[in-house]
């Protein structure tokens, strides 16, 4: 008999699981009692691989991207809070896609390479990740540091394994192959030489301005920097019933808008540590402080107008409410008086869910 009542309480608590959390306190419970443990473990056992790197430069950037970018993977998985009885498929995946996408910006970022060849090959990496056909290339062909042990080779086939595992990943193959490819085109072209950066950058909006008549050519190369679609892909390949037409939806919402918020947000507060390290950052080419924040605050507004299409958009709001409470509770706003400005606009008359997750973005801080 408590064979037959504990089978039943299981069922009960995967049915639960199944159920995408419509406010921010269940979300929350989830993230803290499933989502952040479960990131930690991933990237415990990261780090433990990076730590075997044999060469010592691999071996600093590994490291120091597990280290100083960790809530990427934490903010990342929580889309797995929307499905927790599939988070033993999609934590992994997004812990070691993150992971891949985090190293490769170390990499790239304080290299002594301005080679675009150089920063193909690396990301190419990122494309074979979500590639069921599972090839694999040399990933360091044009760079000196080649000994990483397998590390790069080992995460691009976790996530090979963990896309397999998805019964709709077929669906949303070629998208989350469109997202890559951009995503992957933008990191050739922010880490070139200064002088060739904005005239590579121009020409490739060129290329891709058709489509996207509303927004700006910095908008559309901040919102290929966020990995938040691809991400959403992933969870969405967990349905079994997944349609083409819910992956056009998906596309809609995040990309530009919710992909731009992302990373709109993060370039705004990172402005005077990019200015001082000569880096490039897509909310400088705002003419004024007035239209900073009326083009984001546009971008919010899409964002939210867009979600609605999808499936469960209370879930998708609390992602955007979420990136406007993480990015603007950061210490970084409170040292920078015109960002500090702009939060506060764009914070005002903000909803209670969004003081909510606020709140939750500072304790995360202090205890991560």
């Amino acid at each position: 008999m408590n064979k037959v009542v504990e089978e039943v309480c299981l069922k009960q608590l995967d049915k639960s699981s199944r159920k995408v959390p419509k406010g921010p306190m269940r979300l929350m419970v989830r993230v803290y009692r499933y989502i952040l443990p479960d990131v930690n473990v991933q990237l415990s056992l990261w780090k433990a691989a990076a730590e075997q790197i044999p060469d010592h430069e691999l071996r600093t950037q590994a490291l120091a991207s597990i280290a100083t970018k960790q809530f990427h993977c934490q903010g990342g998985a929580v889309y797995a809070a929307a499905n927790l009885s599939m988070r033993h498929v999609l934590i992994p995946f997004i812990v070691a896609f993150q992971t891949i996408s985090d190293y490769l910006d170390n990499l790239c970022d304080r290299s002594t390479s301005l080679d675009p060849q150089d920063f193909r090959q690396l990301h190419q990496s990122m494309l074979d990740a979500v590639d069921l056909s599972k090839p694999l290339h040399d990933y360091y062909a044009y760079r000196p540091e080649k000994e990483d042990g397998g590390y790069l080779t080992d995460l691009v086939r976790k996530c090979q394994s963990c896309a397999s595992l998805l019964p709709s990943y077929e669906i949303v193959a070629d998208q989350v192959r469109e997202f890559v490819a951009l995503y992957c085109d933008l990191q050739v072209y922010k880490h070139i030489r200064k002088d060739l950066r904005e005239p590579e950058l121009h020409e490739w909006w060129n290329r891709h301005h058709h489509g996207f008549s509303q927004i700006a050519w910095n908008e559309f190369a901040a919102a290929t920097g966020s990995t938040l679609g691809m991400f959403m892909l992933f969870l969405a390949a967990c349905d079994p019933q997944l349609s083409r037409s819910q992956v056009d939806s998906i596309k809609e919402a995040y990309f530009p808008y919710v992909c731009g918020l992302h990373i709109l947000l993060d370039y705004l507060i990172d402005q005077e540590e990019d200015i001082l390290g000569g880096d490039l950052n897509f909310c400088t080419y705002y003419d004024t402080m007035e239209t900073t924040v009326e083009r984001i605050a546009f971008i919010v507004k899409e964002a939210r107008e867009k979600i609605l299409f999808l499936e469960h958009p209370r879930f998708h709001r609390m992602i955007i409410e979420g990136l406007l409470a993480l990015y603007l509770s950061d210490p970084k706003v409170n040292h920078q008086l015109q960002v500090k400005k702009i939060s506060k606009r764009l914070m005002k008359n903000s909803p209670l869910t969004r003081l909510f997750f606020w709140l939750n973005s500072m304790f995360i801080r202090t205890t991560s």
